[in-house]
């Protein structure tokens, strides 16, 4: 399997995205219309992130006459950690100031609470970290260790989603025919957009 991965943030998806597309299809040899279905991170995320990526994606189906497979980005994260029997799994994304985007997931990778943006606080996660050990996984785990402590949670750095991770699940999708409407799908935003105009 053919993978290019950058987590560089000093050029923005749309600098590097095609040439990205283009580095693996030849890495795998095979022509992009040799290619069975598009699969695209939906978000949580970042907006302008997700639309460089969606608008990709869906560029792609249209060219290509190819079908659109749509994966959670915490799903995908999820998919970083293996837990074991009772334990949890929560990813997270940075979202602004205190705030991140996170999900439930237990060790058979079952998402058992739906996804939220939330505040955190030293009280976060509670309930979860009373009953067993809970993996925090994920962008916004730098701001969370600082403020819980409890001795059940696990913070495990320097992981992001992967498209290594987020193959598995698309493949998934592909092999039961779930895939999305190319023309009307939108990315998970999670939150309504809002601009700023820091100009006085």
């Amino acid at each position: 399997m053919a993978l290019k991965e950058d987590y560089n943030t000093s050029f923005s998806h749309a600098e590097r995205l095609h040439k990205y597309i283009d580095i693996v299809l030849k890495e795998a040899a095979i022509k992009p219309k040799q290619l069975d279905a598009i699969a695209v991170s939906k978000g949580p995320g970042s907006y302008t992130g997700l639309r460089i990526g969606v608008s990709a994606a869906k560029g792609l189906c249209y060219a290509l006459a190819k079908p659109l497979i749509s994966v959670p980005t915490l799903s995908v994260l999820a998919r970083e950690i293996n837990a074991s029997k009772k334990e949890l799994i929560i990813p997270m994304l940075d979202a602004r100031r205190m705030e991140v985007y996170s999900a439930v997931f237990n060790a058979e990778q079952t998402q058992i609470r739906n996804t939220q943006a939330e505040i955190l606080t030293e009280t976060s996660f509670q309930d979860n970290l009373d009953q067993t050990k809970v993996y925090f996984v994920g962008s916004g785990v730098e701001k969370t260790k600082s403020l819980i402590t409890h001795t059940n949670a696990v913070f495990v750095e320097a992981k992001l989603p992967s498209a290594n991770q987020m193959s598995f699940l698309a493949y998934t999708k592909y092999n039961s025919n779930s895939v999305e409407d190319v023309a009307y799908f939108e990315p998970y935003y999670l939150k309504d957009f809002v601009a700023f105009n820091n100009t006085k």
